[in-house]
């Protein structure tokens, strides 16, 4: 693809996103429903482009994470569909119309959300991606560029073809679903410059891509998806559900950006705690690195996967079967260690003492914090919020879960009968 190509597709995206913009609500609805009855109905092709590229990574030796994140089958492709349908059903986010209110001179005056314009997306491995954010966008009335990972480009390409038809047929312009097709990655740094085309600028991947767009973008980007997630398990505790709970945010998703990276256990629970979780974790295949003070509460186990943490995996987003551990004292050393270590991403108490609660929510500044709940509810779709763009610890206009209000600015609507300013 040449500079010249991509900047036609950014101004045909960028055409499409004032038509899309000024449809109604029905009519987006319309073509996400049959965007996800497409799905259901084409899984046979979708299925042998992404056999292409799982034999393709297996061929160039990527690791099993790396596949398993590529990897699409007929429950994922049904789990695609049912989400397309969940932004379709929630509520026409340009519909919103809020701090309305009339000033004393009789003019009425509100905020109304309006689209960004064109949202560009670089994300790596996982195709349902593709379709995560191609709804978003479209829901919420904005064009989007995508440039999905080279590992996935047989499934990407599958799947916005397949929007691509579905939209033929709706009064959604084809054109507001733009994807880039060739895996050269000099195309990235092209896209970083588009600020006369690209409203919007969203990585989601590795911590290198992240940097790359956050210090090279010309336009706005939203970063963050870099997990640093810890889970505090308090002295006043309900010991079957802190052990369930580090259980489920280490192992279910090990691979994701929200998977627990950091167990702090108070002194007063952790004999009791540590040789419990210890056990769980190792039947699950997980590496536990603990310091000093948890190896000696464990008896210095000799197991193969309790090791001694070193310095080094503090504020580690690890990505793996592998989780930090560390004993503390009190709730004032683990919101300590928070501070010190944390992405801003996801931190979580497990506590039956409703003050330690509520101190944990107000002090931990992370774009998802949590008391008694996995890592895992930072999510767009456990949120409610059908599914996410990217997760953003940013903390200027976005943070969190990104869904469909966070793909919206507003614009002041004033209603007068005449007025006029008076003369000071």
């Amino acid at each position: 693809m040449k500079p010249s190509d991509l900047i036609d597709l950014g101004r045909r995206a960028q055409s499409a996103s004032k038509s899309l913009g000024k449809l109604n609500d029905d009519s987006r609805k319309f073509a996400l429903d049959k965007i996800a009855s497409g799905l259901e109905s084409n899984c046979d092709n979708i299925l042998l482009a992404n056999q292409q590229d799982v034999q393709i990574a297996k061929d160039n030796s990527l690791n099993s994470a790396s596949i398993d994140r590529l990897l699409l089958d007929l429950d994922g492709l049904q789990s695609m569909a049912n989400d397309v349908r969940t932004i379709a059903a929630l509520p026409d986010p340009l519909a919103e119309k809020f701090d309305e209110r009339t000033l004393p001179n009789g003019l009425n005056i509100a905020r109304r959300r309006t689209p960004l314009g064109v949202i560009g997306v670089i994300y790596e491995s996982r195709p349902n991606v593709t379709i995560d954010i191609s709804a978003l966008c479209m829901k919420s009335g904005n064009a989007v560029i995508l440039r999905g990972g080279s590992e996935a480009i047989h499934s990407n390409t599958a799947l916005v073809n397949l929007i691509k038809n579905c939209l033929d047929s709706s009064d959604v312009p084809p054109d507001s679903i733009q994807f880039i097709n060739s895996p050269n990655r000099k195309i990235v740094d092209q896209m970083l410059e588009m600020k006369n085309y690209i409203d919007l600028m969203v990585p989601r991947g590795s911590s290198s891509l992240v940097h790359k767009v956050a210090s090279g973008a010309s336009m706005p980007a939203i970063t963050g998806g870099i997990g640093v997630c810890h889970m505090y398990v308090d002295e006043n505790v309900e010991l079957d559900m802190a052990v369930n709970l580090a259980r489920s945010s280490k192992v279910e998703k090990p691979y994701v950006c929200n998977a627990l990276d950091t167990l702090l256990v108070h002194s007063s629970v952790a004999s009791a705690y540590l040789p419990r979780i210890v056990n769980v974790l190792n039947e699950n295949g997980v590496e536990i690195r603990c310091d000093l003070r948890a190896l000696s509460l464990l008896g210095n186990p000799s197991k193969p996967n309790v090791v001694r943490a070193t310095d080094q995996d503090w504020g580690i987003e690890f990505l793996a079967l592998r989780v930090a551990v560390k004993v503390v004292d009190s709730l004032q050393d683990a919101l300590d260690h928070i501070d010190t270590y944390s992405s801003g991403h996801t931190d979580v108490i497990v506590t039956e003492n409703t003050a330690a609660a509520a101190r944990f929510l107000n002090e931990v500044d992370s774009s998802v914090v949590i008391v008694n709940a996995s890592t895992r509810y930072n999510d767009g779709g456990r949120l409610g919020l059908g599914a996410e763009v990217a997760i953003s610890t940013n903390k200027l206009h976005a943070r969190g879960p990104m869904g469909l209000k966070e793909l919206t600015s507003y614009k002041w609507t004033v209603e007068g009968a005449g007025q006029t300013p008076k003369q000071a």
